[in-house]
């Protein structure tokens, strides 16, 4: 009896450790440089350049994520074929969109990127100016009656912070 319940719990371990193996990611295969040293000093730079698309926040040169050393190899493949640097970002423009690169390019769709913060500064700026140049209203000066009637006020009101005489 003890001996079935060992190989159901040995049999359970072994599932379990299976679907664990199975449910992981293999990781990316290495990355192979290019053997020309000229190259691979264009693609290094070029990694630089590009974002990954799952990181989003690291170039593809930094990333560990798959897709990014899926990147690098289409890079390095490309630049073996001889397209230019400008091809090649143009290439993965077209897969992955402006986002890919650090530096998208100044064109209609990106205009808001680029010059957007530009024009909420000017905006706030306007406004301050604006905010500060704006002119109160003048105020009438007091007329004799009124002037006689603050003039009354002001010798009858009695200083609180005065001490107290003893007449």
């Amino acid at each position: 009896m003890i001996a079935r319940i060992g190989r159901a719990l040995l049999a359970l371990l072994c599932l379990c450790a299976a679907s664990t193996a199975a449910a992981q990611e293999p990781p990316p295969a290495p990355d192979r440089p290019l053997a020309d040293a000229r190259q691979e000093a264009r693609a290094q730079a070029l990694f630089d350049d590009i974002r990954c698309v799952v990181c989003q926040h690291e170039a593809i040169a930094d990333s560990p994520a798959g897709i990014a050393a899926d990147m690098r190899q289409l890079v390095r493949e490309q630049i073996a074929a001889g397209r230019s640097d400008a091809q090649i970002r143009e290439d993965l423009v077209r897969r992955y969109g402006d986002f890919v690169l650090f530096s998208p390019p100044v064109r209609a769709g990106t205009w808001l990127l680029w010059f957007g913060p530009f024009v909420v500064l000017l905006a706030v700026a306007t406004a301050l100016l604006a905010f500060a140049r704006r002119r109160r209203p003048e105020t009438a000066p007091l007329s004799a009656e009124e002037e006689a009637r603050l003039a009354e006020i002001l010798a009858d009101r009695r200083d609180p912070d005065a001490k107290p005489s003893d007449d």
